[in-house]
């Protein structure tokens, strides 16, 4: 790869530390007002009540159905967080408070602009989702995908013509060139990270723990390779991740919505490919993966083998919910998972 982004400024160890400590505080501080915004407009969540090849979905109707009303579009605390730490590090900066700012064009402009663009696209999803009343609920899946696809797109585009990007470090191998083939590759690890990550998305608790373990390891990735403003910047999305998640532990107060989990998800992409660490990205996203892998293969079973199913049900932790093993000690259990293949992943990003 000729071209990188750029390295500098350095953020100190501490300032990286207090900027995620801001983040977290303003997103529990904020969590007050904006949980009685959603009550007062009625931002609750209309549950599902069929998988997603149309058919009737039991299990899931048997242990959340009493969750139908929740508030949801949590996501906009999550990002609201991270903006507000990014504009307020910018105007520290400018007052002279600190010496460098986290909102820089060169490390961190990308992922705010799949954030934000992704976070509004699952925005429109959730208030959708909302307001119909019926069986069609929320944005249909086609102009949802091409969307996802066009800004995955204008991604791909500006990291292969604009910084140069042409290839992927394999561990343990080195770089490997890939061309023009490095768009769609993109586009692929956006939208799978994004979709995956929106999938997890089933459980009190399951998805904010897991985006908070996998932001903090690229954050120590990113610190590693010297990207200081990179690494501040996912330990400001951990930071605001964990406050979401202070009060989204069984019982949730509130969902995060395809608002928080396709900008969450998307921005994990994006993040693994600027630091080129894309083929670690399944191993500190490891349950993201198996989760979107359990509805893959649900659905092909069921295609193929007339109706037959591999899994009680689908994304996986409603088959752990199935045998009886309970919401939160579902949730429990994958976070360790998550954080063992977490670790695993900063060791192959160090030594690979």
């Amino acid at each position: 790869m000729d071209s990188f982004i750029p390295v500098r400024p350095d953020i100190p160890l501490i300032a990286i530390l207090l900027y995620a400590l801001l983040a977290f505080v303003l997103g529990i501080a904020g969590t007050p007002w904006y949980l009685r915004f959603l009550l007062h407009f009625k931002m609750g969540k209309q549950l599902r009540s069929e998988t997603v090849d149309g058919r009737i979905a039991p299990i899931f109707q048997r242990f959340h159905a009493k969750k139908a009303g929740t508030p949801t579009m949590g996501g906009v605390l999550i990002w609201g967080s991270i903006l507000l730490t990014a504009l307020l590090s910018r105007l520290l900066s400018l007052f002279g408070v600190v010496e460098q700012s986290i909102l820089q064009r060169g490390q961190v402009y990308l992922p705010l602009f799949m954030l934000v663009s992704f976070g509004l696209l699952g925005a429109l999803d959730d208030y959708l989702n909302i307001c119909c009343i019926g069986k069609k609920r929320g944005l249909d899946w086609l102009p949802k995908l091409l969307t996802l696809l066009l800004l995955s797109a204008a991604g791909g585009l500006w990291f292969y013509y604009k910084l140069g990007y042409d290839s992927i470090h394999i561990p343990y191998i080195g770089p490997v060139l890939l061309g023009g083939w490095y768009i769609p590759l993109f586009i692929f690890i956006i939208v799978g990270t994004a979709n995956a990550v929106n999938v997890t998305d089933g459980l009190d608790g399951l998805a904010g723990g897991l985006l908070t373990i996998a932001f903090l390891a690229f954050a120590f990735l990113a610190y590693l390779k010297g990207l200081t403003v990179l690494a501040a910047f996912c330990a400001v999305s951990a930071g605001a991740t964990a406050a979401f998640l202070w009060h989204n532990v069984p019982p949730a107060l509130f969902f995060m919505g395809d608002t928080g989990a396709l900008a969450l998800g998307g921005m994990l992409g994006v993040i693994a490919l600027m630091i080129d660490q894309v083929l670690v990205l399944p191993l500190i996203g490891f349950v993201f993966l198996i989760e979107m892998l359990s509805v893959i293969i649900q659905l092909t079973s069921k295609k193929l083998r007339h109706g037959k199913k591999v899994f009680l049900a689908a994304p996986i932790h409603h088959h752990f919910e199935a045998l009886e093993w309970g919401e939160s000690k579902v949730t429990m259990r994958l976070w360790i998972i998550g954080i063992f293949f977490a670790m695993l992943g900063i060791f192959v990003g160090m030594f690979g």
